[in-house]
């Protein structure tokens, strides 16, 4: 597929769900100019691979689409019907297996994921706005649950409920904390905590 090709696929793809340049820039991480200068502009030429990775997983479409190169399976990611709670925490009880998420095995490069330790869960609640919105589908690797230095944004267990929260190491165990200011942030011993996996990538749809 040359450049032009396509630049028209990722509009048509844009028109049919209704999104914006600026917002669908956002979701890949770029600048909100950076997918209108793509198409009109033709700069770049071509979409970087995890770019177009990005796209087409959260298009929900094969990276042929976009240009991509042809027979790449898409890799199915266990979709768990559980929500990580960004605010009291839900229980561990009901987490049955949706519908797989089918993610491109170039994202999950990119990402450094590998497919066995992947899974997608849904984010409810406000305490991790605006980094994560309530409805969000998170993707966590479940290879990375040490929490070290300034730490980062996990999925983990306290007292059964499930949530997902910034970690950082601190002394006396660790800082379980939230992205919205609204929301107190609290110390735990470290066997309180069960870290079940770092929070790699996450897919917003956008209204």
């Amino acid at each position: 597929m040359d450049g032009d090709a396509q630049r028209t696929a990722l509009e048509g793809l844009m028109a049919a769900h209704d999104v914006g340049f600026a917002a669908l820039s956002r979701v890949i991480g770029r600048n909100p100019a950076y997918l209108q200068q793509y198409v009109r502009r033709g700069t770049p030429r071509a979409l970087a691979e995890v770019d177009r990775a990005r796209l087409a997983a959260y298009f929900g479409v094969d990276e042929t689409v976009l240009g991509g190169p042809a027979q790449i399976a898409l890799i199915a990611v266990p979709r768990l019907d559980i929500g990580a709670s960004a605010g009291p925490g839900r229980m561990a009880e009901d987490a049955r297996a949706r519908r797989p998420a089918m993610l491109a095995p170039s994202l999950l490069r990119e990402l450094g994921v590998r497919a066995e330790a992947a899974s997608v869960i849904r984010v409810e609640g406000d305490s991790m706005e605006p980094t994560l919105a309530d409805g969000d589908e998170i993707l966590v690797d479940r290879d990375r649950r040490e929490v070290r230095g300034g730490g980062g944004i996990f999925v983990l267990r306290i007292d059964g409920a499930i949530l997902v929260k910034r970690l950082r190491a601190c002394v006396g165990g660790v800082e379980v904390a939230s992205d919205n200011p609204g929301y107190a942030t609290r110390v735990c011993a470290r066997g309180d905590v069960e870290v079940i996996g770092r929070v790699a990538w996450m897919s917003r749809a956008l209204v």
